[in-house]
């Protein structure tokens, strides 16, 4: 089975179809949540959140409120507890964001090809 490559949807269309953002304005927003996921790092492992493949899903109503489905290497990881947090305070950064809720879901499973090719690389994975 192949995992899904990484990508971030920002998907405001599923929870109001009459969005009121413009494609720039998600665009620009997207490029933040980015650049912010990006500052997250695995305690255990030298490669951001983001390039390891760990966050699933994010949602961002029409207010910003910003809702993020994600995962960890292995559901006994030693920092379980704080990277939920972790990744709520990052986004929380962001300017005009708005209310930042982060769920954890082990479904599907993390693998290791969830991971970029960047995080492959830096980790000597080929």
């Amino acid at each position: 089975m192949n995992a899904e490559p990484i990508t971030l949807r920002v998907d405001v269309a599923a929870a109001n179809p009459e969005t009121k953002l413009t494609p720039e304005e998600l665009e620009t927003f997207t490029e933040k949540l980015v650049k912010a996921l990006k500052t997250v790092y695995d305690p255990e492992i030298p490669v951001d959140i983001y390039e390891l493949g760990l966050i699933y899903k994010v949602d961002v109503a029409d207010n910003y409120d910003t809702a993020v489905d994600m995962t960890l290497t292995a559901p006994g990881c030693p920092v379980a507890g704080e990277m939920p947090v972790m990744v709520q305070h990052a986004l929380e950064g962001i300017e005009g964001i708005g209310t930042v809720t982060v769920n954890m879901t082990f479904d599907p499973p993390w693998t290791p090809e969830r991971m970029s090719e960047e995080a492959k690389l830096e980790l000597n994975m080929f």
